[in-house]
């Protein structure tokens, strides 16, 4: 619990604000300001299809919850529908239980900074965040408030998606005799930093959330607190004073609302961009006679660092990874002066999860699939004796 309060006190405090913010920032015409009362239909249908996972500290399983709902439906209905109404979070829903995941299988576990912190919240909790995500989404949807170019959290939306446009985009430029200069940016515990404060000026300013809507995201964000459960044994209890929680259903959209305005730095430079969650992938085609000036693109990136900090994001530049594709298909870096991004070339660049060299051959990509998957044969073969033909299949 020590360690994930001071990973963030210590990242933000390694932040310094800069003196202008130089986004753009557009007000949304549209107003939220209230929420519609749920009935007990929608009630039932949105417990039928939230996964039946909750907190250690649920006074009954998840399951057993969904099952007798037909019994207790009208009292949680009052509950759920009092805090539409008033805008009011209760305390207890504010409580998660962290219990620390391993980043990647393979990790030293005695390293406390290879844990992600992820929450378990009470069951009927995610149902209340449930009901307000569906209608802040039909909100947003409806007036096309979200970024466009943000692929994380959102239905029909995937890695692949993401991949599949920015490299279509390689592609052309580089059909059309351009050099292109991709960037992936990698930002510390993003989530985890984000300051209450700033998203609710965003919230109301931006998004155009007011009256009774704004008082519950307020009063989602105050006053939350967490513990730390390992092999069944919890830490005291500290307040979460920052960031948005990760297991929540809420959090991540309010995350992408977050980082909205980042969208007007990148256009104002015209550069090309696409993000997944924190993730997020820059490129800008560099025609022949232009080789030699990156300009926009630093420029670009100074504006970046700032706002981020501004936002108390923290800009990692030690994951900083940068990619020249050549017209002709293979590396040809040598030709684009990258100036102060020189330190950042990589041959191979790790995008999403998906190995990238600079003349799309795939190598490493394949040779990566290939280990993984002799690794998962090897695994199914010391059980295959003791299963059934359609059992070892599936």
């Amino acid at each position: 619990m020590r360690f994930f309060i001071e990973k963030v006190g210590s990242t933000r405090a390694l932040i310094t604000a800069p003196d202008s913010d130089p986004s753009i920032s557009v007000p949304c015409s549209a107003a939220f300001n209230q929420f519609e009362p749920v009935t007990v239909s929608l009630l039932e249908d949105v417990v039928g299809h939230i996964k039946p996972s909750g907190s250690p500290r649920d006074p009954v399983p998840p399951r057993f919850f969904k099952d007798i709902l037909p019994s207790i439906g009208q009292p949680v209905l009052a509950i759920i529908n009092s805090s539409l109404s008033s805008g009011v979070v209760p305390a207890s829903f504010k409580h998660a239980v962290v219990q620390p995941l391993l980043k990647k299988p393979g990790l030293d576990s005695t390293v406390l900074a290879n844990y992600r912190p992820i929450s378990k919240l009470p069951f009927l909790s995610k149902v209340l965040e449930k009901i307000v995500y569906c209608q802040l989404k039909q909100f947003l949807d409806d007036n096309g408030i979200l970024e466009v170019f943000q692929s994380g959290f959102k239905t029909l939306h995937s890695t692949e998606s993401a991949l599949i446009r920015v490299f279509n985009d390689v592609f052309i430029a580089c059909d059309s005799g351009h050099h292109v200069v991709l960037i992936l940016l990698d930002l510390t515990a993003a989530f985890d930093t984000v300051d209450h404060d700033i998203l609710i000026s965003r919230l109301q300013h931006i998004v155009g959330i007011g009256g009774t809507v704004l008082k519950w995201f307020r009063s989602y964000l105050e006053e939350r607190t967490f513990s730390v459960n390992v092999r069944g044994s919890d830490s005291s209890v500290a307040s979460m004073s920052y960031g948005v929680p990760q297991g929540s259903i809420v959090g991540p959209l309010l995350f992408s609302l977050y980082l909205l305005p980042l969208g007007s730095i990148l256009r104002k430079h015209g550069i090309s961009f696409h993000c997944y969650a924190d993730d997020c992938q820059i490129y800008l085609p560099i025609k022949q006679q232009d080789v030699h000036s990156i300009k926009h693109l630093l420029a670009c990136l100074g504006d970046i660092k700032a706002w981020l900090a501004l936002n108390f994001l923290n800009f990692n530049e030690n994951k900083t990874e940068v990619m020249v594709f050549g017209p002709s298909g293979s590396c040809e870096s040598s030709s684009v002066d990258l100036g102060p991004l020189e330190e950042y070339f990589k041959p191979v660049i790790t995008d999403l999860g998906f190995k990238v060299d600079s003349d799309f051959k795939l190598d490493s990509q394949i040779r990566a699939v290939v280990k993984s998957s002799f690794y998962h044969l090897r695994r199914l073969a010391s059980v295959k004796s003791f299963l059934s033909r359609q059992h070892f299949e599936t």
